[in-house]
C-alpha cells in the first residue's frame, strides 16, 4: 500500500520497522495520517519476524500533536475515535516500540511517544502536553504519564501545559536515550537496536511486553475510553474548552467564563 502522509521503512533485514511522520514541519497527526497509520500496524500484524517498531519525524520535528481544527466540538469524537484506536492497535499487536524524537514532541505526538517502551531524543527536542492552554485535556497522556513518570511530574505537565527540554525528559525518565552532543539520533538508536533488540526472538519480545506492560496496557484499554467519555460529555459541553478552541483557530487570547 502506498502512503502519503508516512513513510514506512524496514531496516535490518526488515525485523525492525519505522514508520516515518512524513508531513513537515509540523507532521500534524490528523486523522488522514492517523488512518494511514492504522494501515501500516494492520500489515504488520501478519509479519511475525518484526522485533521493533520505531516512530520518527521527517525534518526537524517529531509532531506537533493532533490537528486543532479536529478538536471543535463538532469533530471531537471522529479524532479521538481515530486517535484512540492506534494506541489499541499498538497494544494487540505487543510489538516493542521506540520513539526516535527531534526537536517539538507535543500534544499527540508526545502521547504517541509516551506509549513507546523506549523513547531516545536528541538535544533539540522539547516534549509538552500544551492541552491545557487551549482549556482541553490529553486523554492518553492522562492514563500514561503518571504510570511512565509518577504523579507528580503528570500532574506538573498536564496541568501547567509547559515543555520540558531533553536533559529534564532524561532526568524523570521520561526519555531512555539522550543522544549526545553531534550525533545522529537515528544513527544512536541503530547502535542500542543492535545491542539490545536484534539478537532477541521476535515472538519471546512480544510475550514479555506483554508480561511487563500487562498493567500498562490494562489501564489504556480500560482507562482510555472512560477518558475519552470525560472528554466527550463533560469538557466539550462546557464553554471554555470550546472558547479555547475557538480563540486559538481564530488567532486571539481566549476569554474564559469557568464554566
Amino acid at each position: 500500500m502506498e502512503y502519503r502522509l508516512i513513510r514506512c521503512e524496514k531496516h535490518f533485514d526488515g525485523v525492525v520497522v519505522k514508520i516515518v511522520l512524513n508531513s513537515p514541519k509540523a507532521n500534524v497527526l490528523e486523522a488522514a495520517m492517523l488512518g494511514e497509520i492504522c494501515s501500516a500496524l494492520d500489515e504488520l500484524g501478519c509479519e511475525k519476524e518484526v522485533k521493533l517498531i520505531v516512530f520518527e519525524g521527517e525534518g526537524k520535528h517529531f509532531s506537533f500533536g493532533a490537528s486543532v481544527p479536529e478538536h471543535t466540538k463538532e469533530n471531537a469524537a471522529m479524532m479521538l475515535k481515530a486517535f484512540h484506536a492506534m494506541f489499541y492497535q499498538l497494544v494487540d499487536l505487543a510489538v516493542p516500540t521506540m520513539a526516535v524524537v527531534r526537536g517539538q514532541c507535543l500534544g499527540g505526538g508526545m502521547e504517541l511517544a509516551l506509549f513507546c517502551n523506549f523513547i531516545v531524543a536528541d538535544k533539540t527536542a522539547m516534549f509538552g502536553q500544551p492541552e491545557i492552554v487551549l482549556g482541553v485535556l490529553p486523554p492518553p497522556a492522562s492514563v500514561m504519564l503518571p504510570r511512565k513518570v509518577g504523579q507528580s511530574y503528570a500532574d506538573d505537565l498536564v496541568l501547567t501545559g509547559r515543555s520540558i527540554d531533553a536533559s529534564e525528559a532524561f532526568r524523570i525518565g521520561l526519555v531512555n536515550l539522550l543522544v549526545e552532543e553531534g550525533a545522529d539520533a537515528w544513527d544512536t538508536a541503530s547502535a542500542w537496536i543492535q545491542k539490545h533488540i536484534l539478537v532477541k526472538s521476535a515472538s519471546s519480545l512480544r510475550i514479555a511486553n506483554q508480561a511487563v506492560r500487562g498493567n500498562f496496557f490494562r489501564r489504556i484499554l480500560e482507562d482510555l475510553p472512560r477518558m475519552e467519555a470525560l472528554y466527550l460529555k463533560d469538557l466539550m459541553e462546557s464553554y471554555d474548552a470550546n472558547e479555547g478552541i475557538n480563540a486559538f483557530l481564530e488567532k486571539r487570547k481566549p476569554q474564559w467564563k469557568n464554566e
